[in-house]
């Protein structure tokens, strides 16, 4: 098939978490024969090369654009209140696509609900992948200035108005299914699970244990479901935790980590790295991951790669959303702050408890979203 596919990150393997799904998809496309351009825009200019050095143009057709500068101004504002995040696309970037759009084409294939914008005169051939819901989120339950309730309404409406202007959708799990279906009830909605590419996560066998214990957050920290996780366990978890785990100590690796907990830097055995670049040593060294958040909806990829990497994890059901993993089984899961507690301590006290789950949550991933099922359930739908 022809597929114009449109990304809002390059299609990089540790790029954001949303690249490591694009790297999957843009490669796992053009192997299976499939004739594709992908419009991709790039907040870091430095990625460029990255990108293109993965994807030779001898092979991929990768079209990158960088996220133009926001504007100031009248006229701005008043179109990002029209059309919410649709400054990240450029007008090179608007103008390549036009071009691309008035030739043959089978598919115009879009990768997160903020693409749409781009697609809504050409919706008979268009798909678009909703990975989140900032609705569903509750992305700005944080802050309540008039300025964060005019950009919640603004942002909610839009959703509304993309959700129902495509007749074909995908989404990741069945709640988000679930929640498109009562807006857009007319709409073909398909479930298809985000992949990630596991020979790039090296599982051991056996994991080295440490003699203190770790127990790790990681993620982004200037997004509100990582947020409200940190906030819930530094005040309401880990105190409990360390009385009964004394030896244990605490670890907050991610974006923005240290500005966004600057308020908790006092709190016994807490370590926090910011901005790393690499955060794959930080998962194989914590003995368990807790992640908890208030509110999150679609896959979490950090909770992915922590069942990649053979990391023990604790989570909400929103936390493992759009993976089928059982509690006592995959993953800690539970909903109240002490069923989350007892379940982190037993993992923390036992070692053999800590093999068993992530043996099974490595194997879950392989069987439920390796890059073949996936890219085979992408082309179901195109065929649809």
């Amino acid at each position: 098939m022809r597929v114009l596919l449109v990304i809002n990150s390059l299609p990089l393997p540790f790029g954001n978490a949303d690249a490591r799904w694009y790297y999957v998809l843009f490669k796992g496309l053009v192997n299976k024969g499939h004739h594709v351009t992908a419009f991709a825009t790039c907040s870091k200019l430095e990625d460029i090369a990255k990108a293109q050095a993965l994807f030779p143009a001898s092979d991929y057709d990768l079209r990158c654009y960088p996220v133009p500068n926001r504007k100031n101004g009248l006229i701005a504002k008043m179109e990002t209140l029209r059309r919410p995040y649709s400054y990240i696309f450029s007008s090179d970037l608007c103008q390549d696509l036009a071009s691309e759009l008035a030739k043959p084409h089978d598919i115009l294939h879009l990768e997160q609900l903020w693409s749409g914008w781009l697609g809504l005169e050409h919706k008979e051939r268009a798909i678009i992948n909703v990975h989140y819901l900032f609705s569903l989120d509750r992305a700005f339950e944080y802050q309540n200035s008039l300025g964060t309730r005019l950009r919640r309404f603004f942002t909610y409406r839009a959703e509304q108005k993309l959700l129902k202007a495509f007749p074909r959708i995908i989404t990741l799990s069945e709640r988000l299914a679930k929640h498109i279906n009562q807006i857009n009830p007319q709409a073909s909605i398909y479930t298809v699970p985000l992949g990630i590419d596991f020979s790039l996560y090296p599982f051991l066998e056996q994991k080295q244990i440490n003699q203190q214990p770790i127990l790790g957050l990681i993620g982004g920290f200037n997004w509100t479901p990582t947020y409200s996780a940190a906030e819930r366990l530094l005040t309401r978890l880990w105190p409990e935790i360390k009385r009964r785990v004394p030896n244990a100590k605490l670890q907050m690796v991610g974006r923005n980590a240290k500005n966004a907990l600057a308020a908790f830097t006092d709190i016994e055995d807490l370590e926090i790295y910011q901005d790393v670049p690499d955060t794959l040593p930080y998962f194989t060294k914590t003995d368990v991951m807790l992640y908890a958040p208030i509110a999150g909806s679609g896959m979490k990829v950090k909770v992915m790669e922590a069942f990649a990497l053979g990391t023990p994890v604790v989570t909400t059901s929103d936390g493992v959303e759009g993976i089928p993993a059982l509690d006592g089984v995959h993953a800690g899961i539970c909903e109240d702050d002490q069923g989350l507690i007892e379940r982190t301590v037993a993992l923390l006290n036992n070692s053999s408890l800590q093999q068993e789950r992530r043996v099974q949550a490595r194997q879950l991933l392989e069987n439920y979203c390796s890059p073949q099922i996936t890219i085979e359930q992408i082309e179901r739908v195109y065929s649809c």
